[in-house]
């Protein structure tokens, strides 16, 4: 029989590529427009949802730290796992107690004496700088520094004058976020031992809600996601606690003025990849510099030594490549994911992106097995169907 020849529609619109690609780019617009001008009826639903993030997502991240530890008790040695819980929870609540008895007055303490001394130490910083100016031999960049010093000070000063005003202008935004904060920290425990104890059957309960030809993908999907964060979140969690041990006995070696607050910093900072370690660095740089240019080289050489240790032990064995993300991918997603989200944006789009990137990958490849675009995988699947048709006629 003669196989009929294809419209020029079928071949320029329906076979086509690149059409079917512009049309399905044209829909996810219309649906995109469409939300967007029936936003009214989401407000609800976005206020709920900014309700329960707070404390879901703070038990999230300690669910991914502690679940392996419940886990491996529980197939080591079979302990229950709400007795595991409980002692984890006994042991964080004995953390907590000596944290705010030891370390918060240390840290309340140098914080407080870093915000009353600030002023002076960066006026003793712009005066160092200004001396090293003075040699003739900088003069070519003298007055763009000099400029550049100023409009930075102006800049702090507009900044510090625009949040007090704003902080005094708004005590009830104040009180609204004292109030998320508090229900946020009482809560979060609650959802982190039911997430601890019964998290391991929220796979098999999704699964349910899908088609059953599609429940082993939908696992495979739900276990990649699962895995892809808890790789980042691990990862990044404990390099960040390293980076701040680190440099918590560096400066505590070298002597270093305000050293646990500035570790501290330079370990949250760390969160943020790349670039979170640098800039925790500056603020060390900015007093060290005031105290001597020898303190300015010891802090370098904390630094170089960090580094080392980090990149080269730390992150290959904690973090590794698990993420399978390229440098240059990862730095276009905090600039995208920054420029939007401003720093939330900067933390948590790379894990956004790589539960994305899983999404769209596994789209991807359901629609070449069932598209007649992709030639060869359309003949395989039509290979493989006539095989299980054929092997299913033999079985009756």
């Amino acid at each position: 029989m003669k196989k009929k020849k294809d419209s020029i529609f079928t071949q320029w619109v329906l076979n086509n590529r690149f059409s079917v690609g512009l049309i399905n780019i044209f829909l996810c617009l219309v649906i995109v427009l469409i939300f967007n001008k029936v936003s009214f009826v989401l407000n609800p639903v976005k206020t709920f949802m900014w309700a329960i993030l707070p404390p879901v997502i703070l038990a999230l991240l300690q669910y991914y730290l502690m679940n392996p530890v419940v886990d491996w008790l529980e197939k080591k040695f079979k302990v229950p796992r709400t007795v595991t819980i409980l002692l984890i929870f006994a042991l964080v609540i004995c953390f907590l107690v000596w944290m705010i008895n030891t370390l918060i007055p240390l840290l309340q303490h140098q914080i407080q004496s870093l915000i009353d001394n600030w002023p002076s130490i960066w006026k003793n910083a712009s005066e160092a700088v200004q001396g090293v100016l003075k040699d003739p031999r900088m003069g070519t960049v003298r007055a763009s520094i000099d400029k550049q010093l100023a409009s930075l000070q102006k800049n702090m000063s507009q900044i510090g004058d625009k949040a007090i005003g704003n902080a005094l202008s708004s005590l009830t935004s104040a009180v609204n976020v004292a109030a998320t904060v508090f229900m946020t920290l009482f809560t979060a425990p609650f959802i982190l031992f039911f997430m601890l104890k019964d998290g391991h059957e929220l796979r098999p309960y999704l699964v349910k809600f899908a088609p059953e030809r599609w429940e082993k993908a939908t696992s495979e999907l739900l276990h990649e996601v699962n895995a892809a964060l808890s790789s980042y979140v691990r990862g990044q969690m404990s390099v960040a606690f390293c980076v701040g041990i680190m440099f918590f006995i560096g400066y505590s070696i070298i002597g270093q003025s305000y050293g646990a607050a500035l570790a501290i910093f330079a370990g949250c900072m760390n969160l943020i990849p790349y670039f979170g370690t640098t800039i925790g660095l500056i603020p060390s740089l900015i007093v060290a510099a005031v105290t001597s240019w020898s303190m300015v080289l010891k802090v370098l050489l904390v630094f170089a030594i960090e580094q080392v240790i980090e990149t080269r032990v730390i992150s290959p064995m904690i973090v590794g490549n698990r993420m399978k993300m390229h440098p240059v991918t990862t730095i276009i997603v905090m600039l995208g994911a920054g420029s939007v989200w401003g720093l939330w944006g900067v933390v948590a789009g790379i894990p956004l992106y790589a539960v994305l990137k899983i999404f769209v990958s596994r789209f991807y490849n359901y629609y070449r097995k069932v598209s007649h675009l992709y030639n060869d995988d359309g003949e395989a699947a039509e290979t493989e169907a006539k095989a299980g048709l054929g092997e299913e006629q033999k079985g009756k």
